[in-house]
């Protein structure tokens, strides 16, 4: 009895493609072909070809495939190590499906990550929408959820309002009044929130650059005057 490619590739529930490709990087080897040319499949093919095809349908890649050799009908390393990989696989469809569940349930945008589900109602501006969406990837989890506490128990405050409205051509008294009640509202958030001033810690510089950079396209250049400000209020009280 002998099978051609076709023949045994049904039997074995794949492909003639995957059979030409076993045979080429070796995983399968070449039967003796007819006086017409046509490749003719034995029993050995056939049951090596059941092999590698169970195997891979469970996820054992083929180098693995190779390095078992044909001996080895119950390879229990392979299986172990294939049995882990399918748990840390099960484990992270686990927690796409939970975070998929939050987005549902919350509304959440596809840009934050879950630990900021509770900020999908807060009252953002546009701009503060985006740098959240940036730091959701910048900050590890722990960090992230101190940053969605601040946003989630901060409500709207007249400052707040002023610098989202603030034109591009405000006036110097304008700036510096809203540097400096910007740079007391900080010193409170600060002390409500006293996580916040760790943020971005793991990669400091990184962090800066990034929210600079963003800062810089999501802010108007008086915003962005006064941020200047305020920084520069802030650390010369806190020296004082």
């Amino acid at each position: 009895m002998s099978w051609s490619t076709r023949e045994i590739a049904e039997l074995a529930g794949t492909t003639p493609r995957a059979v030409r490709h076993y045979h080429h990087i070796g995983l399968l080897p070449e039967p003796e072909r007819r006086s017409n040319g046509y490749k003719q499949y034995g029993v050995p093919h056939l049951i090596r070809l059941l092999r590698i095809t169970r195997l891979a349908e469970l996820g054992v890649g083929l180098h693995a495939i190779a390095e078992l050799g044909d001996d080895d009908e119950h390879p229990v390393d392979a299986l172990r190590a294939l049995d882990a990989e399918l748990a840390r696989q099960m484990e992270r469809l686990s927690a796409a499906r939970a975070e998929v569940a939050t987005m549902l349930e919350t509304e959440l945008a596809t840009d934050l990550p879950p630990e900021f589900a509770a900020t999908a109602a807060a009252p953002l501006s546009d701009a503060d929408r985006r740098l959240t969406a940036v730091l959701g990837r910048l900050l590890d989890p722990g960090e992230r959820q101190v940053y969605a506490d601040l946003v989630t128990s901060t409500a709207d405050s007249q400052v707040d309002d002023d610098f989202e409205q603030l034109p591009a051509d405000a006036d110097e008294a304008v700036r510096d009044d809203l540097a400096a009640r910007l740079a007391v509202r900080v010193r409170t958030l600060q002390q409500e929130h006293p996580g916040i001033t760790e943020l971005g810690s793991s990669a400091p510089r990184r962090f800066r650059r990034t929210v600079d950079q963003v800062s810089r396209e999501i802010y108007n250049p008086a915003q962005l005057d006064v941020l200047r400000r305020m920084t520069a209020l802030y650390w010369q009280r806190a020296r004082s």
